[in-house]
């Protein structure tokens, strides 16, 4: 299979966004969800064709990842902050001093072999696990997105995957939402102060 160039979707219009707040389905097109609890939290995964919505809850307060390639139609309400996905970065941010929130952003723009190879890997991944996967075409060339999670006592990880075929783009998220933020605390302040 060949591809022909096409600019249907940029490498530089994927961005990741985190809100302080819950988003409506409404601005999506949510091809599959998971929902689920564990101890304190909650959470919630929407996978929609190339991007994804990852929702965290504990106590009152509600975190949301979103990658997608067409941030401008979100609000702008609630964003913590925007982080354009290309080439790699980390970013780590605090929320409300209850939550840690960790991701790691990856893209690469392949050769036309090498994306058939990661797709070929990549559906077989996804479906051997248990995460969300959604396969379709662009002028008869695949495409694919994944997002899978694993639980633990007071975390999150969750782990998204968007390969283009127009853009032959592969991009690789790993972020992780952790209940309790890691410094120090007032209590430790005062136990050093009177020591």
């Amino acid at each position: 299979m060949s591809f022909t160039p096409r600019t249907t979707t940029s490498l530089q219009a994927y961005h990741t966004l985190l809100y302080r707040a819950p988003l409506h389905p409404e601005f999506f097109r949510i091809e599959a969800r998971e929902k689920g609890s564990h101890g304190d939290f909650e959470f919630e995964s929407w996978l929609f064709a190339g991007g994804h919505a990852f929702r965290f809850e504990y106590d009152d307060i509600i975190v949301t990842e979103v990658v997608t390639d067409d941030y401008k139609s979100l609000p702008e309400r609630g964003i913590v902050t925007t982080l354009p996905c290309a080439g790699e970065k980390d970013h780590e941010a605090e929320i409300a001093d209850r939550i840690t929130f960790v991701t790691s952003i990856q893209t690469e723009t392949l050769s036309d072999h090498l994306y058939l190879g990661t797709y070929r890997e990549m559906l077989e991944h996804g479906r051997m696990g248990e995460g969300l996967l959604k396969v379709w075409e662009t002028s008869g060339t695949p495409n694919l997105s994944l997002v899978e999670h694993q639980r633990y006592a007071d975390e999150v990880h969750l782990q998204g995957y968007h390969l283009r075929s127009d853009c032959q783009m592969v991009l690789r998220t790993q972020s992780i939402f952790q209940i309790g933020c890691e410094g120090t605390t007032d209590e430790d302040e005062t136990e050093e102060s009177s020591s």
